[in-house]
């Protein structure tokens, strides 16, 4: 049997490589002379560069930034073509996972240290940036990334606005004469790993701050001040980000940098399936496995899983996902192409252990999961 394993990462627990690791090992004791192909893929968002580096022949440079609370850090740019071509991931500098739950709030992170590593690209002469925008811990509508450009954001008393989403409702002017100008000779693409728009229910704010640390007050602050803030990009720039699939991706990264530095918002799955080809590897399988931290409403969301499921579909593939915890109901994950979904964290473990364990418990729930299946 030709198995394709092309698992998301756990967030905070496995990287996709791990993932992929484990679901091979389930495998084998059930079925140990199958082929087994691992691509532990991304939809844009964490883990691109981790399997840029596992596919691709560029090479990763580590540059000197801060994090979205401004420590001082490390971060990758992956060159898919040296100095002409980079992919810059997010959640490297202004990402969730590296921040302490005490640290956490939208109000106050930025993406200021994504900024830099951009403008680093820009200087090196770069002609397209990939800018994967899954994973972030921030809220700002890319504004950090702006300021960090050289951009310039001002309140009514002509000084700059706070970093952070506190700082979206405070502007009342954006500046552009001192925006890094190789920019205009650079193609910026947003890799989104979401549809969902800026505003309202399933926006942004509404649907992904939570788990940023933002509570029912600092959501409303924030739906609020970003939708100000539009509004000032469209008197500025003509631009109207609000009507935009996929411009709550990071916080409203996508919609806001579409308004300020016309950057253009594709699929992150998409981008990085065409790059590979992998619609050629699902269409020579005969079952696909995939995974990711948790099976739920946002996996709808153009998420890594339900763009697998899609291509099952597409070419009646049976896809079998491995997931940490399975929020949807049979009907609701087989809508997205999914045709068996099992969670890996037993009832009686803490969420902790689970993650502890995560390894093995991946590893335990693909090897029933394909016993279920040839039985």
């Amino acid at each position: 049997m030709n198995i394709l394993i092309i698992p998301d990462s756990f967030k905070g627990s496995l990287s996709a490589i791990q993932v992929s690791e484990a679901i091979s090992d389930g495998i084998k004791k059930i079925l140990p002379d199958s082929v087994l192909k691992k691509i532990p893929f991304s939809d844009g968002g964490e883990g691109a560069i981790d399997f840029l580096n596992y596919i691709g022949d560029g090479e990763s440079e580590n540059i000197f930034t801060e994090n979205s609370i401004g420590t001082k850090i490390q971060a990758p740019i992956y060159w898919i073509k040296k100095n002409k071509i980079a992919w810059i991931e997010l959640s490297q500098a202004s990402g969730l996972s590296a921040l302490d739950d005490n640290d956490k709030n939208p109000m106050m992170t930025s993406t200021f240290g994504t900024g830099i590593l951009i403008n680093h690209a820009l200087n090196k002469g770069c002609e397209k940036i990939y800018v994967g925008l899954g994973g972030s811990s921030t809220h700002d509508l890319g504004s950090g990334i702006f300021m960090a450009l050289g951009g310039e954001l001002l309140n009514k008393d002509y000084l700059p606005i706070s970093r952070g989403g506190q700082g979206l409702s405070d502007c009342e002017k954006i500046i552009f004469n001192n925006l890094n100008y190789t920019i205009q000779n650079c193609e910026i693409i947003l890799a989104a790993d979401v549809n969902n728009k800026l505003l309202g229910v399933n926006g942004a704010a509404k649907i992904y701050s939570r788990q940023k640390g933002a509570n029912h007050k600092t959501i409303q602050e924030l739906e609020n001040g970003s939708k100000k803030f539009a509004k000032l990009i469209e008197k500025t720039t003509g631009r109207n980000i609000l009507k935009l699939h996929g411009g709550g991706a990071a916080g409203g990264t996508a919609a806001g940098l579409y308004g300020l530095i016309n950057a253009k918002i594709n699929s992150g799955f998409d981008i990085l399936s065409n790059l590979f080809n992998l619609e050629s590897y699902i269409a020579n399988a005969d079952l696909i496995i995939s995974g990711e931290g948790h099976l739920d409403h946002q996996s709808c969301f153009d998420k890594l899983i339900g763009k697998v499921g899609l291509l099952a579909k597409k070419n009646e593939k049976p896809l079998i996902c491995i997931a940490g915890k399975v929020s949807l109901n049979s009907k609701q994950y087989k809508n997205i192409g999914i045709t068996r979904a099992w969670p890996t964290k037993p009832a009686n473990y803490t969420l902790k252990k689970a993650m502890e364990e995560a390894y093995d418990l991946v590893s335990i729930s693909a090897e029933k999961a394909i016993k279920s299946y040839i039985n």
